[in-house]
């Protein structure tokens, strides 16, 4: 999950500020959620699959398809 946020992020020219703050949380913490070093908890993943409009699944890597 850790490199498709940050594909998402990327591709939509976002800094890890931005998305930060749309979680809530500290920049340190998502930069850690993008390299793996923290899971990302469910309220976490549900806000950025809103943020990005794709689903849980296209988040975990269980599907190419970005729609829902």
């Amino acid at each position: 999950m850790n490199l498709r946020i940050r594909q998402l992020r990327e591709s939509r020219g976002l800094t890890q500020s931005a998305v930060a703050d749309k979680l809530i949380c500290d920049q340190s913490l998502y930069s850690k959620y993008e390299r793996g070093l923290r899971s990302l908890p469910l309220e976490a993943a549900i806000r950025l699959a809103e943020v990005y409009g794709v689903s849980l699944d296209y988040l975990a890597g269980l599907t190419e398809e970005e729609n829902y």
